[in-house]
């Protein structure tokens, strides 16, 4: 008689606060407390950088206690991509060390991937992690929790029907200014916002380098800090941002969307 395969855990994706944890809100202003009491119970951990999953283990702790030591939990780090080189897709990427990553999993043991953010795997490289847990048969389940990408579209006042989030751009200058014009002919043509972040310490460069190469009447739409109590968005015509210039702090996400008329 064939023994039973053991059954795998679960890859559950944690939703992280939106603050980056420089300077903390109430978990529970931004959590389910399904979130926290899920987390709180976790042994097994995926993460960017163990060190600031530890900082929101703590952040946890405070409101609903580890089911054991902070000490004693499994934190293990995503590969980081090569310097200067292209991230790793799906296609490309060595399928040992992700495997490695789900072992807990693969044990029978529920397992979190965190981002430093907002949802795992959503312009975060945990992305790579979930695909290769479909392909070894581990059950992927999302939890409810905020994504500075939709709450920055749902407050522009743009086209939340089509959307398309390109990520970050180019940092040569010539190359920046050549893919917003390209970004914003495709807008045009199909009426689509188009989303893009930056690392916070360029946020007014990125800022600058779309007011300078869009439109005046492409409509731009900032938000800055969101979930924070000081966090705002800005939504006008490029021509209205230009008469009235905004300053960016360099420590805050911010989320920028445009569409072109």
């Amino acid at each position: 008689m064939n023994e039973t395969a053991p059954r795998h855990g679960r890859l559950l994706l944690v939703p992280n606060a939106l603050d980056l944890g420089a300077a903390p809100v109430d978990l529970r202003q931004v959590l389910p407390q399904h979130v926290l009491d899920v987390a709180a119970g976790l042994a097994h951990w995926v993460a960017e950088d163990a060190r600031s999953t530890r900082a929101f283990l703590k952040r946890v702790d405070a409101l609903v206690p580890l089911a054991q030591p902070l000490q004693a939990i499994d934190i293990r780090e995503l590969p980081r991509p090569p310097k200067g080189g292209a991230a790793p897709t799906v296609a490309s990427a060595d399928v040992r060390p992700w495997r490695e990553l789900l072992a807990p999993a693969l044990a029978g043991h529920d397992l979190g991937l965190i981002s430093e953010a907002g949802l795992p795997a959503v312009a975060d490289p945990g992305a790579l992690l979930v695909a290769q847990a479909h392909g070894l048969g581990v059950p992927v389940l999302p939890l409810a929790g905020a994504s500075s990408l939709l709450l920055a579209l749902a407050a522009s006042g743009l086209n939340g029907q089509s959307f398309a989030f390109v990520g970050y751009l180019p940092q040569d200058a010539a190359q920046r200014s050549a893919r917003i014009r390209e970004l914003q002919a495709l807008s045009r043509r199909s009426g689509q916002t188009q989303l893009l972040i930056e690392t916070p310490y360029r946020n007014a460069t990125l800022l600058q380098a779309l007011l300078d190469t869009l439109a005046e009447d492409t409509r731009l739409s900032v938000s800055c800090g969101l979930s924070l109590p000081e966090g705002w968005t800005r939504s006008e015509r490029v021509a209205a941002w230009r008469r009235r210039p905004q300053s960016m702090p360099d420590r805050v996400p911010a989320v920028f969307c445009f569409l072109a008329g």
